[in-house]
Parts: C-alpha cells; structure tokens; sequence
C-alpha cells in the first residue's frame, strides 16, 4: 500500500508526516529525560519552580502544573477541532495533514494533553505514600495522573493513525470514523480525568494557594470551570448537528443532548452546590459563543451551532428543591428524567429558531430514547459528583444494580438508535430553472408522493464550495411544497465546487439523490450534471457526503470499528474505577494502591 503512488484524495505521502513526527519524538524524548533527572534530584532549578507552584497555588506540584497544562491544551484542542470542523464542510479536503492551519491547535493540544499525563506521573514523588496508582516498575502516581495520560496518549495517538485510515479509506468528512472519535472521545474525556487529578491534589495538600501571580489562577481552576469544561467535552459529538450536516440518525440529537445534560449538569449540581448546573450552563454557552464569534466571523466559515442548555440546568436546580442532593443516585434519576422530557421540549423549541435542521415531529422515538437516556444520565452524573466531593462531604449509598442498570441503558440507547435504514426504492424527478450561471431553483417530485409527509430533514444541502458564492460553504436551503411538488426557497449552487445534495432523513433513515456533484479526478467522481430535468433514484446519504470515502476491505473497516469499541469500554471501564476508588478513598482513606500488572510489590 505504502509503495503504491498516493491519489490526492486519499492519505498523503509519508514523507509530509515524518518530519513532524521526528520534531514530536525528539520533544517526548527530551521531556521524558528531564522527568528522569527530576526524579533522580538533578534538577534544582525545576524543583524550586515546582515548590513556587506549590506555594502559589495551594496544591502539590503534580496536580497545579499537569491541570494548567491540561486545561490550556483542552481550550486550544477545542478550538481546533471545531475550526477544522468548518473549514472541511466549507472548503472540502486537505492536501497535507497540515494543509489547514486548523490542524496546528489540534496537535498542540493533544501534545498538551499527554505532555500534563507524563507530568503528573513524574512529578509526583509519593512521600507519604498515599498514591492511588501503582505502575510496572514500582513507579507510584495519582489517579488523576494516570487518566490524564491514557486520555491524552489514546487521543494523540489518532492523529497519525487518522491519516492511515484516509489513506486506505479515503478521507470520509464524518466525526464519527473510527479515529476522529478516537481523537475527540480521548480528549473530551480528560476533562474529567483532570477533574479528579485536581480533586486528588485538594484532598492531599493542606496549604491553600493565596499567589497573586496570573499563573496561580490557572494552577488552581475552580471547580465551576471543570464542571463547564467536562459539558464541553460532553458536548463534542454533536457537532455534525450543530453544523446542519448529520450523517447518522436524527434522533441521535435529542440522546446526545440528553445524555450531556444529565451527567454533566448533575455532576455539577452534586459537586458544587447551589446554582452550580446554571453556572456551567453559562460557562459552556461563553466559551461555545466565543469560538463561534471567532470561527463564523473573524474567519468567514460556517458557524458552529449550540444547544443552550440552561433549561436543564434550571430544572436540576429546581429538583433540588425538592429532592436532597445529598441523595445523589435518586437527586440524579429524577433530575436527568426531567432533563430527558421538559428539558428536551425545550431544546427542541431553540432547534426551530436556532439550529440549520430543526427537529420534526417524526423524532418521537428519539424523544423516548432521549427520556431513557436522561434518567441514565442522570444517575452516572450523581455518581461522578459524588466522587468528586470534598471527604468530609455526605455520600449516599448507592443502590444495589443501580450503576448497571445505568449503564446498560445507556449502551442500549446508543444501540438502539444506530442502524441507519434506506429507501433506495424512492425517486426524485427533479426540473432545474437557471436563476444565474451558477444558481438554479428547482422543483421536485417524489416517488411515491408520500415519501415526505414526515421527515427529520428534507433539504438540498450545498458544501464544500468555497467562494463561489457569497456568504458561507455550507448553504442548506429547504423546500416547501407547492401542490404535488416540492420547490426549493432559494437558487442552490448547480456548478463549480459545490456539492448540492437532495436530503431527506426520517428519524431512523437517511436517503439523498445528487443534484451537482463536479467531477474530482482525484478520487476518482464523474461529473453529476444538473440538467434541465433528471429522474434519480435515493441512495444512502453517506455514500454521497462521504464521496471520497472509497475502497478499503470492509473486514478491515469492521475491525476498526470493534477496536474503537473496545477504547471506548477502556475509556468508561477506567474513568468509573477511577471514579470509584476516588469516591472510596474518601470514606476509607486508608484504601491501598492500585496495583496493575507487572507493578512491584
């Protein structure tokens, strides 16, 4: 495969990626020999940087310096992923892995984020032996530390193994392939990893940090901060929806709105207090409106949508009214059951005026989903705030099965709502009226007539077209029906870069007809021409938005996929001991080390 000449379509030249890779493994090596030498007590001019932090911060150096590192490398990430996000849906493909400068914040902040991992393993000495980890080799660490590491690591390890994936797939533009979750799941979930690292070093240090200095603001983020910081991580995979161009089930929108709300706003409320859910509810919405400012209009790309969140954050404020957050698991269930009815109503009414695809009546079934989704939510949010509570905190006992039951459901629902159906059996018989050289209105006429009377979705949707146009990339431009037609309420791009693309999606289903596909010789794509009037048959909508995504063995792609699953249970299977034994550590300090295999006695 390497020796074979690459199509521009697909991965890039191996010669484009080694020497950052080289620059990567010389920093790694460099930072891993000055960890060494600080371990060995070499380094007196570090130590004494670590003791100011310490000083200046109120916690012990393994926990300031790795949770300031982390939390700029997560905002610079964050900030990446969503502009890279819109300059792919606006101008297409890369030609290098660093053809955009969106791809710079990414690797930087998944540097950043192994780099805090590897920090808050060397710093850590264990002088009065209470680490939670024990690794091979006898090193002792925190926690938070190990977390912050695997998170990060798994997360950085995407990037290079993303553009083996394009190179023998093609470059498919969805978030949800095996290595983009990779990369967004990793470093979405070391905000909670970086929360309980903070959380172990307030529990283990008795100072409290009074520095005036700017850095000892950011060496000490408040929890409010984490608690908006994890709903952001949260919040990352529904960004397909937040820019109008899905390519799974609409009713995944509702669940994954549902089950962000519910672990995050409750997991604030439970950690933080009065008025904590509406508070990240805010933090979110400032740091989401910011990127947008920056990203829709400082770079003129298409604007990143965001869901709002505060109605749910006021409904958990008002079951603490009536039920005791001190009763997490029950504060929690029904708090994530109100988030996954009267929250999402609410949602659904700031789709209508706020989002590109408004949520039809047709998603009923993800409104049911959404509510079981909520009350699982909810109880994994009681869980996470528990744990993460000062020691001197009240913790209920959880009830028996109840963190299974909380689980399954959760998996369930995601399962539930993931085969993608088709009707390749419908037609489109389409009538194009030139309205400029490049734009047209267009009339159609499904087959059978029926097919639209109750839809998710039902637009011609036009991207990756660059300047051909004024305004943004990305146009999605609806249809209204006019007697036994369907007519677009704007011209739509018929030439040019532009991909314009006949929409429509059920709730569970999604089938597209091509409009104006330009010939790409690179993938290689023929020429779809828009003419005057065409008969289409639909066709699975991924097979036209992910054009590119060509050849491959589908036992490999299969295989990728399981192998992302299997991450994924790493990832929950981890972060819940971890929370576990936090949570335990509060009860019975005295709980011994973590031991993992191959550590010594």
């Amino acid at each position: 495969m390497l020796a074979e000449k690459l199509k521009p379509a697909r991965g890039v030249d191996l010669a484009q990626v080694v020497p950052v890779t080289v620059v990567l493994l010389a920093l790694a090596v460099g930072v891993l020999v000055l960890c060494w030498a600080y371990r060995q007590g070499k380094t007196p001019a570090l130590e004494r940087a670590v003791a100011w932090c310490e000083r200046e911060s109120g916690l012990p150096g393994w926990a300031a310096i790795p949770a300031m590192v982390s939390s700029l490398s997560l905002l610079t990430a964050g900030f990446g992923f969503y502009w890279d996000v819109a300059v792919h849906i606006d101008r297409g493909r890369d030609n290098s892995p660093f053809g955009t400068p969106a791809h710079w914040p990414i690797v930087i902040g998944l540097c950043g984020l192994a780099l805090a991992g590897i920090l808050a393993i060397a710093l850590d000495k264990d002088v009065d032996g209470k680490a939670a980890v024990v690794l091979p080799g006898g090193l002792r660490c925190s926690l938070g530390g190990a977390l912050v590491l695997l998170c990060g690591s798994i997360s950085l390890a995407g990037f290079p193994l993303d553009d083996i994936w394009h190179t023998i797939f093609g470059q498919d533009v969805t978030l949800w392939s095996p290595t983009h979750i990779q990369m967004i799941g990793g470093a979405s979930l070391t905000t909670l990893a970086t929360w309980v690292l903070i959380e172990e070093g307030r529990r283990r240090s008795t100072a409290r940090g009074t520095g005036s200095h700017p850095l000892a603001r950011l060496m000490r983020p408040q929890p409010i901060h984490m608690a908006g910081a994890f709903l952001i991580g949260l919040s990352t995979l529904q960004d397909e929806f937040d820019m109008g161009v899905p390519q799974f089930n609409a009713i995944y929108h509702p669940i994954l709105l549902a089950l962000a709300a519910g672990i995050g706003l409750v997991a604030a409320r439970v950690r933080i207090g009065q008025y904590a859910a509406l508070r990240a509810a805010i933090f979110f919405i400032v740091v989401r409106v910011i990127w947008m400012l920056v990203i829709g209009y400082g770079f003129s790309l298409s604007i990143p949508h965001l869901p709002l969140y505060l109605a749910e954050a006021a409904l958990v404020e008002l079951t603490a009214l009536i039920v005791p957050v001190s009763q997490q698991i029950r504060f929690g269930a029904v708090a994530g059951g109100l988030i996954g009815t009267v929250g999402i109503a609410a949602e659904w009414a700031w789709t209508q005026v706020a989002f590109p695809l408004p949520w039809g009546s047709v998603l009923w079934q993800g409104y049911v989903l959404a509510a079981v989704a909520g009350v699982a939510a909810g109880v994994l949010g009681g869980l996470t705030g528990r744990a993460l509570l000062p020691r001197e905190a009240t913790r209920a006992a959880t009830p028996r099965l109840a963190v299974g039951l909380a689980f399954a459901a959760t998996l369930g629902v995601v399962a539930v709502a993931l085969p993608i159906q088709d009707h390749s059996s419908w037609k489109a018989d389409v009538t194009v009226t030139a309205a400029s050289p490049h734009l047209a209105n267009l009339t159609v006429r499904l087959d059978p007539p029926s097919a639209a009377d109750s839809y998710a979705w039902f637009n011609v949707t036009s991207w990756q077209g660059g300047d051909l146009v004024s305004g943004h990339g990305l146009r999605i431009t609806q249809l209204r029906r006019q007697g036994d037609a369907w007519v677009t309420e704007n011209p739509v791009p018929v030439a040019g870069d532009y991909k314009s693309v006949l929409r429509l999606a059920t709730g569970t289903s999604q089938q597209a007809v091509p409009i104006y596909l330009p010939e790409d010789k690179a993938i290689p794509a023929a020429l779809v021409p828009a003419s005057p009037h065409f008969t289409r048959p639909f066709v699975q909508d991924q097979k036209i938005l992910q054009r590119e995504a060509v050849g491959g063995s589908p036992a490999l792609k299969h295989t990728a996929y399981a192998v992302l699953g299997l991450l994924a249970l790493l990832w929950i299977a981890s972060l819940s001991m971890g929370l576990r034994r936090l949570d335990q550590s509060a009860v019975t300090p005295a709980t011994k080390p973590l031991r993992l295999v191959g550590a010594a006695a």
